[in-house]
């Protein structure tokens, strides 16, 4: 059975394993680590199985089309009450997974992506009318936040957090039926970025990595604050039109405490562009564009108190030669040269690339039932068979050249 299932591993087909390792073995090491809270063999027989099917089964991953791996019908009865009606916690395993990655391969920030998955009826816990930007229409999906350990190797999800609109919540028939726990309560979707990121920092115990986000479309008041109050260093991508004042000594004194758009701040900013030289592995420089950093706050808000968001600095981003600013970035880590942070802005581009070529295709979007904790179950198990394809094989595109100051 084991060399029938390394025959069909995806990462075989799609990405020939590193010399002399492969993903069975890989995830005999990972799985000694993975189920160490389960209390029963059969259980943790039942975890290794279901981590080999997201691996090795062809097309969707069903539990069905799992199990045809392992038996047929039983096998099926047995991996769904082992995912959707079995009692193990699931958290336990995830933090074990997020500590063996820190060990192995120490992350260098935490990407909070949110995920959108599109559902045809309306029993899938949590599904509602939502936004889908690869569909660029509203969908009936759910939607959850992943958190991605992103290292120089590796891009790996190691927890996530399911958003659950106030129409479950306050709908004791559908809490009951999902099992969704009492102590689920409603939050926006930026509030649930925020929860993702303190509850793998926070309650792991694990070290607070820059907490890096795509927040063009977020409340940055409210994530700030969130991430702020939680002791996270971040950085997040923001739009043009978001509305900072500039305090930065460096900028003309007509510019002091005005408030204008991200986008005019870094066109007065133009004169303070750095250029950002990138060494390649034989040693080599090639120029890679231009930075330009200024510290800003916050708008004050309506009840004009005092703003508790100073501290941050606006990070443009352009290529050489062309549209300026190309990208912008707030942040409150301070300490770093820009072109340290232009690395750290590349974590965004790395999971999007391994979200479409790994993470999908181990089937993170496939469970198709309806319990809270049978979605969180599956979503571990999908993040475990993630780490197995990158740690066993080139699953990822190379880590990005080093970035260093001009």
């Amino acid at each position: 059975m084991q060399t029938r299932l390394h025959r069909r591993t995806m990462q075989d087909e799609l990405f020939p394993p590193a010399p002399g390792v492969s993903p069975g073995s890989v995830l005999e090491e990972l799985s000694t680590v993975l189920f160490e809270s389960l209390p029963r063999s059969d259980q943790r027989r039942r975890g290794m199985e279901y981590v080999q099917g997201l691996l090795g089964v062809e097309g969707r991953k069903s539990i069905r089309n799992i199990s045809s791996l392992f038996g047929g019908e039983a096998a099926e009865q047995s991996l769904h009450h082992f995912i959707s009606g079995s009692t193990w916690d699931w958290s336990p395993v995830r933090r074990a997974l997020a500590r063996h990655l820190e060990e192995i391969v120490p992350a260098r920030a935490y990407v909070l992506r949110p995920m959108v998955i599109p559902k045809a009826g309306d029993s899938s816990v949590g599904v509602d009318r939502r936004f889908d930007p690869a569909r660029g229409q509203m969908t009936n999906a759910q939607q959850a936040v992943g958190v991605w350990a992103v290292s120089d190797e590796h891009s790996t999800p190691v927890n996530w957090r399911l958003h659950l609109p106030e129409a479950w919540l306050d709908d004791a028939t559908r809490r009951r039926q999902a099992s969704i726990p009492e102590s689920a309560s409603p939050e926006t979707m930026d509030q649930c970025c925020v929860e993702a990121y303190c509850g793998t920092v926070r309650e792991w115990g694990l070290p607070a990595r820059p907490a890096v986000m795509d927040a063009r479309e977020a409340d940055v008041a409210g994530v700030v604050g969130g991430l702020r109050a939680a002791g996270a260093p971040m950085l997040l991508r923001v739009s043009a039109n978001l509305r900072l004042a500039a305090v930065d000594p460096g900028l003309p004194r007509t510019t002091a405490e005005t408030e204008m758009t991200a986008h005019q701040l870094m066109l007065v900013a133009r004169p303070l562009r750095q250029p950002v030289i990138q060494r390649g592995p034989d040693g080599g420089g090639v120029h890679a564009g231009l930075t330009a950093a200024v510290k800003v706050r916050l708008p004050q808000r309506a009840s004009r108190r005092p703003s508790r968001h100073g501290g941050l600095v606006l990070l443009g981003v352009g290529e050489n030669g062309g549209r300026w600013p190309g990208e912008l970035w707030l942040t409150n880590i301070t300490d770093l040269h820009p072109a340290q942070l232009l690395r750290l802005t590349r974590a965004t581009r790395r999971v999007e690339q391994v979200f479409a070529g790994i993470a999908e295709r181990v089937g993170v979007k496939d469970f198709s039932g309806r319990s809270f904790n049978g979605w969180h179950r599956h979503a571990t198990l999908a993040s475990a068979a993630h780490a197995v394809a990158v740690l066993s094989g080139t699953a990822e595109p190379a880590a990005e050249v080093t970035s260093v100051p001009a």
